[in-house]
């Protein structure tokens, strides 16, 4: 008979044991469903050259809304940017570092639409201008206009290259090479990293 009852507070003990398991995995369940856990309110950096890939408004609009705006400098301090870009991205465009080939978001992207600049929205190259370079790094034969894009001589690595940069915020884009195809002949090499995107139509006269 005591051995019995022994049995039986030990199958209660188990059984209770068991039931608080449960209820805790079940409440860790919920948390990460509704939000509600430790890492709630947390924000999640989603990658720059994305998060722009779905449009809020027609491009001929946004387009509109972005020249009417003129282009004021964007000016921020090292700690600011830091702030708004992943590592990757500032590492490209404060520090004019170059992501690896046939690794970026865009080098294969054949989406229709307007490319901006990830710092500060610039448009800068249209989809109707890309094409595959053969490089593995986003390749367009123009800007989709000529004074959202500032050049200066690169004599790093022992080399003479032209890099290019956003004319508004300075945001390192990659470099422009004279081995493109027609009408220009030019080869605009950026880094994925760089370049966020805008789905759309793109209209006759931009």
């Amino acid at each position: 008979m005591e051995t019995e009852e022994k049995e039986g507070m030990t199958m209660t003990k188990r059984t209770a044991a068991l039931l608080l398991l449960t209820a805790a995995l079940a409440a860790l369940i919920t948390a990460s469903v509704t939000g509600d856990g430790p890492a709630a309110g947390a924000q999640q950096k989603s990658p720059p050259s994305l998060q722009k890939d779905t449009s809020m408004k027609p491009i001929t609009e946004y387009l509109k809304d972005v020249y009417a705006k003129g282009m004021p400098k964007v000016v921020k301090s090292e700690a600011e940017w830091r702030a708004i870009l992943s590592p990757e991205t500032y590492a490209v465009t404060r520090e004019a570092g170059t992501e690896r080939a046939f690794c970026g978001a865009f080098y294969d992207h054949k989406k229709e639409g307007i490319y901006l600049c990830v710092c500060c929205d610039l448009p800068l190259f249209a989809s109707n201008a890309k094409f595959d370079s053969g490089t593995g790094w986003p390749s367009f034969f123009q800007p989709l206009r000529k004074d959202h894009v500032a050049e200066k001589t690169d004599l790093s690595y022992g080399m003479r290259r032209v890099e290019i940069n956003c004319a508004r915020c300075d945001s390192h884009l990659g470099h422009v090479f004279e081995d493109g195809p027609r009408p220009t002949g030019l080869r605009y090499c950026l880094n994925s990293e760089s370049l966020t995107f805008v789905p759309g139509s793109i209209p006759a006269d931009f």
